[in-house]
C-alpha cells in the first residue's frame, strides 16, 4: 500500500467516525426532547391531579370528613410548592392521601371520581414514559463513546421520578372511560 492509500484510508475512518460521532448527537437531542416532552407530560398530570384533589378538598369536605379533607388539602398545597427535590416526597404524600380515601363517598359526583380515576392513571403512564426516556437517555449517555468524546457533557443527566403511583381506592368504583366496575 503506498502513502496516498494509508491517507484514504485514514480519511475514510475519519469520516466514518464524524458520521457515527454526528448519529449519536442527534439521538441525544432527540432524547432530550422526548425526555423535556414526557417531563411536561407528566407534570400536567400531576398538576391535573392536584387540582381535582382540591376541588374534592374544597367542595366536598362533608363527604371526605373535615380531617381527612384537612390533610387532602394541605397535602395538595405542598405538591403544588415543592421543589424539585422533595417534589416525590410530596406527590408520594397526595397519593397515599387519595389512596385512603374511602371506596364511596357520597355526595361526591361521578364524575369528579371518574376525573381523578383517569388522572391517576395517566400519571402512572406518564411516569412510565418519562422514565423510559430517562432511562435510554443515562443508558445512551453511558455508553464508551458519547463518554470518551463528551457528547452532551454539558447537560445534566436526567433524573428518574419515582413515585408510588398505584390507583387511588377512592377510584374503585369508576373507570377512567365512566363505565361502573363490577
Amino acid at each position: 500500500m503506498t502513502s496516498l492509500d494509508w491517507l484514504l484510508l485514514a480519511a475514510g475512518m475519519l469520516v466514518v467516525l464524524a458520521v457515527w460521532a454526528g448519529w449519536t448527537l442527534t439521538r441525544l437531542r432527540r432524547l432530550r426532547v422526548r425526555v423535556d416532552r414526557a417531563w411536561a407530560t407528566l407534570d400536567a398530570q400531576l398538576q391535573r391531579r392536584a387540582g381535582l384533589a382540591e376541588e374534592l378538598a374544597r367542595h366536598h369536605p362533608a363527604a371526605l370528613g373535615d380531617a381527612a379533607a384537612g390533610a387532602l388539602a394541605a397535602a395538595v398545597a405542598q405538591a403544588r410548592a415543592a421543589g424539585p427535590g422533595d417534589r416525590e416526597l410530596a406527590e408520594n404524600a397526595l397519593g397515599r392521601i387519595l389512596r385512603e380515601l374511602p371506596p364511596e363517598l357520597p355526595g361526591v359526583p361521578t364524575a369528579l371520581r371518574t376525573d381523578l380515576a383517569g388522572t391517576q392513571t395517566r400519571v402512572a403512564l406518564a411516569r412510565r414514559f418519562y422514565n423510559d426516556a430517562v432511562r435510554d437517555t443515562r443508558q445512551l449517555r453511558g455508553r464508551r463513546f458519547p463518554r470518551w468524546t463528551g457528547l452532551h457533557r454539558s447537560r445534566p443527566l436526567p433524573r428518574y421520578f419515582d413515585i408510588d403511583d398505584r390507583v387511588a381506592a377512592v377510584t374503585k368504583d369508576a373507570d377512567p372511560a365512566g363505565r361502573r366496575a363490577g
